[in-house]
């Protein structure tokens, strides 16, 4: 079995420049860009799989309409030529994109999501897949929300909606884990340890 088949496949949703754009208003996580690259490093480190999923918008008005630098990934996260690139135009990444056909072709069974934002694209993907029986982990500082008004009208800010948007997650679709845990369970992977003669 190749390595990369044994280790999570890490999803990075959304990771486009119109997200850092100050219009999407305001957010939490300031660290989550950070996080996202330390995890990128440390999986192409360990030579498993990574996805980059990018929102390619039919409205006119989108700032991920295609044709524009918004829809473009943030330079410092941007695929290298080995990595696939996927392209949604729902929140759900696993919907209508083939991403599913080309995991179980692989024989990949565990996916660990960051990116943005919580509640709307990752809380979908994360959902769908713990739904299609991948085992999958949420990065509970490697993901960010925006603030929002509730259905009644009140006023939520960026911290509540993603504390909300994992907690719809946790122990039923996902496990919600930090950076931190999550470089820790790849590191003590016996198949990264075996390879790297080391630990």
């Amino acid at each position: 079995m190749c390595i990369a088949e044994d280790l999570p496949t890490l999803i990075i949703v959304d990771m486009q420049q119109s997200m850092a754009n100050p219009s999407a208003g305001p957010r939490n996580n300031p660290n989550a860009e950070r996080n996202i690259s330390i995890l990128l490093e440390a999986w192409r480190k360990a030579g498993a799989f990574v996805v980059h999923v990018r929102h390619i918008s039919r409205t006119m008005d989108s700032l991920f309409r295609p044709g524009q630098m918004g829809v473009e990934f943030q330079e410092q996260l941007a695929p290298l030529p080995s990595e696939h690139v996927v392209e949604k135009n729902v929140p759900d990444a696993l919907i209508n994109t083939g991403l599913e056909r080309w995991l179980r072709v692989r024989g990949i069974s565990k996916l660990v999501i960051v990116g943005v934002s919580t509640n709307n694209s990752v809380e979908a993907t994360a959902r769908t897949a713990g739904n299609l029986g991948f085992k999958t982990q949420v990065v509970s500082d490697a993901t960010f929300a925006f603030d929002k008004i509730d259905y009644l009208g009140t006023k939520r800010t960026a911290e509540e909606i993603h504390a909300m948007a994992l907690a719809n997650l946790n122990g039923e679709y996902a496990t919600i884990l930090t950076t931190e845990q999550v470089l820790k369970t790849l590191s003590r992977h016996p198949l990264l340890r075996s390879a790297h003669h080391h630990g």
